[in-house]
């Protein structure tokens, strides 16, 4: 029972421990539809985009993206800590020194969100001229669309804060009926602006606008649903330490991680062509919406960790089991489509010149989203233990070896070298994070050889599967594949008590209480 929640609020946490295995299920389905929805918007806008547009100018669109989402890491790492912090105050019982803390916390992030702003507006004509190497008649438009996400920075910033105070209370209805407004603004808003112009800075105009819609919403939400914010600002000074202590570790990884999941674009930018980054991004930015399952679990199962890790370790591994097949449930059947049937997918998504470019690299990137995806759970379990000093060591170490075979990669094998290269990065970033998780709760170690050698014999037959050309063995071998895979998954993968849950739900339709 949370105390900052009114009788009459929407009583998503109320009576429910803050780690059921219902409501994280629950939760979970609904952080996942939250971020779903705005990409079938973005299936069909897309194309409109790239035809509008045209690949040069597209291109240009999604590197700014990047470049106003990166600068995002001005927060350095405070939403996240506000999670952990306010999940741990609950945890406790300590509902009396959550205000302090969010008011410190997000006086914070607004004040770190302007120097961002600052930074990346006396960044902007270095970036355009010198880092993307735009053509010279894009330069003014490019330049004053970076000036107008830079306003956007301290909303961004701040926002993320506001996420993180909902996640911490398990709130995830009202969150994500924000988020999928929010999210269909950002598709939809840039084709209201194409009858009347094909330039970039209304589309960015109208983009930044939705950020600050955004961030009046959720700071409405916050307040109906934590009502001891509406007694008035509170600083406090003590609170400034852990939240800088813990958050900055994470921002080093906030710092590294999109280098490395976005550098190849740049790279490929300047040692290719700018055109060329659109058949790149384009297969990226669909394969990695794949990783909005796992982004979902970290969401939920982020608070519900901090939330157990004090109280009840032996819950904490049970969840981190769970977390860890329900990614490899969900994700390996859509990677096993998506490799296998990438030719015929791009061609009638995006016509027969997209399929013929990007084929190879949305199946090598679809195999690293695999990877990807799986080491998500280990690596939240290391920060929700109070350790995001490793994961930030962790990817610092892994930055200049990822810069020199991406560089080597991309040279020799021009979007297809980026992809491959992109792969090996999750593949030790994955390797490394269950090192790291084993050696912090031991016995998680039999699920983690279970599901990560399972992965690796599955992607292993994803790649003998993409040799053939003819469409109906690949749909043979996509059949044995799967089928496989789910005679594994039950008498593997699952354990004896996750099988009875699972016939419960097939003949009743509920999961049994007991022990989930």
């Amino acid at each position: 029972m949370i105390s900052t929640v009114p009788p009459q609020a929407e009583s998503e946490t109320e009576g429910i421990c803050l780690t059921s295995g219902k409501l994280l299920a629950r939760n979970t389905v609904i952080n996942f539809l939250g971020r779903v929805a705005p990409l079938i918007v973005a299936v069909f806008a897309l194309p409109i985009l790239i035809k509008s547009l045209g690949t040069e100018r597209f291109g240009l669109l999604t590197l700014i993206w990047v470049v106003i989402g990166y600068f995002s890491i001005f927060d350095l790492g405070l939403g996240r800590a506000l999670t952990k912090f306010v999940s741990e105050k609950l945890g406790k019982k300590e509902e009396d020194g959550i205000s302090p803390l969010v008011w410190t916390g997000l006086l914070l992030m607004v004040i770190l969100g302007l120097a961002g702003a600052a930074v990346v507006a006396w960044l902007a004509p270095w970036l355009v001229q010198d880092v993307l190497r735009v053509p010279a008649h894009l330069h003014l438009e490019a330049l004053r669309s970076f000036y107008l996400l830079a306003l956007s920075i301290p909303i961004v910033i701040s926002t993320s804060g506001l996420i993180g105070i909902l996640e911490s209370q398990q709130r995830f209805g009202r969150l994500n009926a924000v988020r999928i407004m929010i999210g269909v603004y950002m598709y939809a808003s840039p084709l209201c602006v194409l009858p009347f112009s094909n330039s970039l800075v209304p589309m960015v105009a109208v983009l930044a606008v939705g950020r600050v819609l955004s961030w009046a919403v959720y700071f409405f939400v916050c307040l109906k649903t934590m009502p001891s914010l509406r007694q008035g600002f509170v600083f406090r000074s003590a609170e400034v330490k852990p939240l800088l202590s813990f958050g900055g570790w994470i921002t080093i990884s906030n710092i590294v991680d999109p280098v490395m999941v976005y550098l190849d674009r740049f790279l490929l930018a300047s040692m290719v062509s700018i055109s060329v980054v659109a058949y790149y991004t384009t297969p990226h930015e669909v394969v990695t919406k794949l990783l909005m399952f796992p982004a979902a679990l970290v969401g939920v199962f982020f608070p519900a960790f901090s939330f157990s890790a004090e109280q009840d370790p032996r819950r904490t591994e049970l969840l981190f089991e769970r977390a860890l097949k329900s990614v490899l449930l969900i994700l390996f059947p859509a990677i096993l489509l998506f490799v296998l049937f990438a030719p015929e997918i791009l061609e009638l998504w995006l016509g027969q010149e997209f399929a013929q470019n990007s084929a190879p690299v949305w199946r090598w990137l679809t195999i690293g989203v695999l990877i990807n995806g799986l080491a998500y759970i280990p690596a939240i379990l290391i920060q929700a233990l109070g350790k995001p000093d490793l994961t930030g060591k962790l990817h610092l170490m892994e930055l200049p070896v990822y810069l020199i075979v991406a560089w080597w990669m991309i040279g020799a094998y021009g979007i297809a070298g980026a992809a491959l290269a992109w792969v090996a990065r999750a593949s030790i970033d994955l390797i490394l994070m269950c090192a790291i998780s084993r050696k912090l709760f031991i016995n998680i170690s039999p699920v983690l050889q279970r599901v990560v050698g399972f992965s690796v014999v599955g992607i292993s037959l994803m790649v003998l599967a993409m040799l053939p050309s003819s469409l109906i063995a690949r749909v043979i071998l996509f059949s044995l594949i799967l089928l496989a895979f789910a005679i594994t998954v039950w008498r593997i993968i699952l354990s004896p008590h996750e099988r009875a849950l699972a016939k419960n739900y097939l003949k009743t339709g509920h999961l049994l209480k007991a022990g989930y």
